[in-house]
């Protein structure tokens, strides 16, 4: 049988070269090993997050010096906006751009109160996702700033975004994914309906 054909069982899927580059840690080879460094490494990262007293969370400065605290142990290039293009994301020299009028745009939302908390945050997350700000890790990236957002900006609730890891393949991640899809077409109806804040 051809090994195209053969489906790889969970974490045992090989990682490509590609995925590998700037890897710090050259003896892993799957993306299971990968998924437990980097959960390591995001605990560090909620760790030092924590620490922070009233940071300035609506800024690049910030943004990527999170994402470099939550992914710097693994990743060479963390904590530095993406130089290629990818399937999905802004041209590379738009992210500054985009992310500037996204970070705009919330700070409007919240203090003109345009939109319940919930909603400022899910859109906030979509936009996020959609500009795709570095080579990898932008989907837990996006997840956890949503989440400072609600709780260090607004004194909200962070979102439930439910019990299954939305990194794995599944009818969760997949219902995930659709949502996102819909809000590139401008319907957020069913990512406000699939995720609730937090009790």
């Amino acid at each position: 049988m051809d090994e195209d054909f053969i489906e790889v069982i969970g974490g045992a899927t090989p990682l490509d070269p590609d995925e590998r580059a700037g890897l710090k840690f050259p003896h892993i080879q799957t993306r299971g090993e990968l998924d437990q460094v980097e959960q390591v490494n995001i605990q560090d990262g909620l760790l030092w997050l924590n620490k922070q007293k009233n940071p300035d969370v609506l800024s690049d400065t910030f943004i990527k010096r999170f994402h470099k605290e939550m992914l710097g142990e693994v990743w060479e290039w963390a904590g530095t906006y993406r130089a290629t293009e990818k399937n999905i994301g802004v041209a590379p020299e738009q992210i500054s751009v985009q992310l500037r009028s996204l970070l705009d745009d919330v700070r409007f939302w919240i203090e003109n109160e345009t939109y319940p908390a919930k909603e400022i945050g899910l859109r906030f997350h979509h936009r996020l996702v959609k500009i795709h700000l570095f080579p990898n890790g932008n989907g837990r990236h996006s997840r956890i700033m949503t989440d400072v957002v609600l709780t260090k900006v607004m004194n909200d609730k962070p979102i439930h975004w439910g019990d299954v890891n939305l990194q794995d393949a599944g009818k969760h991640r997949d219902e995930y994914i659709a949502a996102l899809r819909q809000a590139d077409a401008g319907d957020y109806q069913p990512l406000f309906e699939k995720f609730s804040m937090k009790e």
